[in-house]
C-alpha cells in the first residue's frame, strides 16, 4: 500500500515534506509516492530510496496558498495535489497527505474522487486529546457557510470515523452552541438540532465551548468557520501554556528540581498539547482517504500524518462511512 504525498504543498516544501516522508518509511515501514518536481525530489532524496518504498511521481505545477482553490484546481491539471489524487483514483496509492492549500485539497478530492453518496459537503475532522479520551470537532475549515443538513451529515461522518478509527462505538454527539438550552443559537443550529433529534444518532443536544475539553461528548459539530477558530485558538493556548510552564520551571532552582522529578508526567502533558503528534486531520466525505496538515508542518508532523493516512486506509474508513451514511440517511 502506498500513500501519495503532495511534496510541493506547505510553507517548507519540498525539503521538510521529503524529510517527513523518509522518517515515515524508516520508522513505520510505510511506502510513499512523493508527488512534485522529480528533479528536485530526487536531489533531496539522494540515496534515500529505501528499497523501493519511496517512489516519485512528476508534477510540474503547484497550487499556492493564496490561490482560489476551485479555480486553481480546474486550471492546473498537473498540480501536485491533483496528481496525488489521480494516483488514488487509478489504484496506485490508497491515501493522500498534503500540507498545501487546504481548500485546493478539498476541491481536488471532490473533483477527482467524488463525494460519498449522501454527502453534500466534505468536512475536515479535528481530533482533540483529552483525559477522558479523544474528541472530534467537525468541521474545522472546509465549509465556512453551512445548511442544517450539512451539519447533520457532518455528525454522521464523524460518528463513522470515531467508531472505525478511534474505537468509540456509540459516540455522544453535540452541537457547538452558545448555551445548552434548545432555544439558544442561530437558526441554522436550531434547525440542525431538530434533524439530530429525529435521527438514530446518540445526540445529547447543545454543547458549549468548554464542553469540548471537559464534557462527556465525543463529537462536536459546527460549521468550518467556527471550527477553525476553535482549532487555532486551542493550538495557540496550548503553545502558550507549554511555553509558560517551561519558563516558570526553569526560572528557579526549585522549579528545575521539580521539573527533573516530574520529567515523565511533564513530557506526557506536553505531548497532549502537541498537535504534531497527530500530524493532520482527515477529510471526510470524499470517496478516498486524505489527511490535511498545517501549512507550517514540520517533518515530524508530516511523518505522523502519513502514519494516520495509512491507518485510515487499512481500517477501511471510506467503506464504513459509506455504510453509515446509507443506514442513517436513506
Amino acid at each position: 500500500m502506498f500513500v501519495a504525498v503532495d511534496a510541493m504543498g506547505g510553507d517548507f516544501a519540498p525539503d521538510m515534506v521529503v524529510q517527513g516522508a523518509v522518517e515515515a518509511v524508516t520508522e513505520f515501514g510505510i511506502s510513499v509516492i512523493l508527488v512534485g518536481d522529480e528533479a528536485r525530489l530526487k536531489g533531496i532524496l539522494g540515496q534515500k530510496r529505501i528499497k523501493d518504498r519511496i517512489l516519485t511521481a512528476h508534477s510540474e505545477q503547484v497550487i499556492e496558498m493564496d490561490e482560489p482553490p476551485l479555480k486553481a484546481v480546474r486550471k492546473k491539471q498537473r498540480a501536485s495535489i491533483r496528481v496525488a489524487f489521480d494516483l488514488v483514483r487509478d489504484g496506485k496509492a490508497q491515501a493522500v497527505v498534503s500540507a498545501g492549500n487546504s481548500g485546493a485539497t478539498v476541491a481536488a478530492g471532490m473533483l477527482i474522487l467524488g463525494k460519498l453518496r449522501g454527502v453534500d459537503r466534505p468536512a475536515i475532522a479535528g481530533v482533540f486529546p483529552r483525559d477522558r479520551g479523544p474528541a472530534v470537532l467537525i468541521d474545522v475549515g472546509a465549509n465556512v457557510d453551512c445548511r442544517p443538513s450539512h451539519l447533520f451529515q457532518f455528525g454522521i461522518m464523524a460518528k463513522a470515523f470515531a467508531s472505525s478509527c478511534l474505537g468509540i462505538e456509540d459516540p455522544r454527539i453535540g452541537l457547538l452552541n452558545i448555551g445548552e438550552e434548545g432555544t439558544k443559537g442561530n437558526e441554522q443550529v436550531r434547525q440542525a438540532r431538530e434533524l439530530f433529534e429525529k435521527s438514530k444518532l446518540n445526540f445529547i443536544g447543545n454543547v458549549e465551548g468548554r464542553g469540548i475539553f471537559e464534557g462527556d461528548v465525543q463529537i462536536i459539530v459546527c460549521d468550518g468557520f467556527v471550527g477553525n477558530v476553535v482549532l487555532k485558538l486551542s493550538e495557540g493556548m496550548a503553545e502558550t501554556v507549554k511555553r509558560t510552564l517551561q519558563g516558570d520551571l526553569r526560572s528557579s532552582f526549585v522549579g528545575r528540581v521539580a521539573s527533573a522529578l516530574a520529567k515523565k508526567p511533564l513530557a506526557s502533558f506536553e505531548d497532549k498539547l502537541d498537535y504534531e503528534i497527530y500530524g493532520g486531520a482527515p477529510l471526510l466525505g470524499i470517496n478516498g482517504v486524505s489527511v490535511i496538515c498545517h501549512g507550517d508542518s514540520s517533518p515530524r508532523a508530516i511523518k505522523n500524518a502519513i502514519k494516520l493516512a495509512s491507518e485510515y486506509a487499512n481500517k477501511r474508513l471510506v467503506e464504513k462511512m459509506s455504510a453509515e451514511l446509507e443506514r442513517l440517511i436513506s
